[in-house]
């Protein structure tokens, strides 16, 4: 039943009404809210385009390797033209302790199908947006190993030559693998990716390490 106030019998000291009170903090947290989502979905854009960015550099680096695109590799050199992705890094390491077996591994089968494989692998799964977390392990890998053929804290090579390194460990491969970690930990492939049919797919939950 609904009960109206008269002005005559109204006193001269009125309590703010509790239902006023109600409705005002009831409509304040949508603003709130509304930035939130929005900054969720910005930050799963930024990581969905340094995921696609990131996978371009590798399968670029497949691809110029394999075709010899005239940039890193020239026309004519490339995998398929019979030349080696590994022997001409691997033969040129200079310092480190694993020179000598760095120089072992030039030019060998194992090392330039691992080598290449690992570079499509990684690509494709950072292009797609899947199995990111295998893509993480691996490059992490690939990435440590060429920061020890690159080998930054040593001042000179094993010749006496400067190595001319700017940082004794902040090297750029490292930087490569913290990027691939951290688009594996924040799931960078649900958002421009293929990553949440991934992750529906009746192996990958069974085996959740493999998204």
């Amino acid at each position: 039943m609904a009960v109206h106030e008269h002005p005559h019998r109204s006193s001269g000291l009125r309590l703010p009404s509790i239902r006023r009170n109600r409705t005002v903090p009831a409509s304040a947290p949508e603003p709130i809210v509304s930035a939130h989502g929005d900054a969720h979905t910005v930050r799963a854009y930024v990581f969905a385009s340094l995921r696609l960015l990131t996978g371009f550099v590798f399968l670029w680096a497949f691809l110029d390797k394999t075709f010899g695109l005239g940039y890193a590799t020239q026309s004519g050199k490339g995998w398929i033209d019979g030349g080696s992705p590994t022997k001409g890094f691997l033969s040129q390491v200079a310092a480190g302790p694993m020179e000598p077996t760095f120089h072992s591994w030039a030019g060998e089968a194992w090392a330039d199908w691992l080598f290449m494989l690992g570079l499509f692998g990684i690509g494709l799964a950072l292009i797609a947006g899947v199995a990111l977390r295998v893509a993480a392990v691996a490059g992490a890998v690939m990435m440590a190993l060429m920061w020890v053929a690159e080998w930054p804290p040593a001042q000179t090579l094993s010749d006496g030559t400067p190595t001319m390194s700017t940082n004794p460990f902040a090297e750029y491969h490292l930087i490569y693998a913290v990027v691939l970690i951290a688009l594996a930990t924040v799931s960078a492939g649900d958002s421009l990716g293929l990553g949440r049919l991934w992750a529906k797919l009746p192996l990958i939950r069974r085996s959740p390490w493999l998204r």
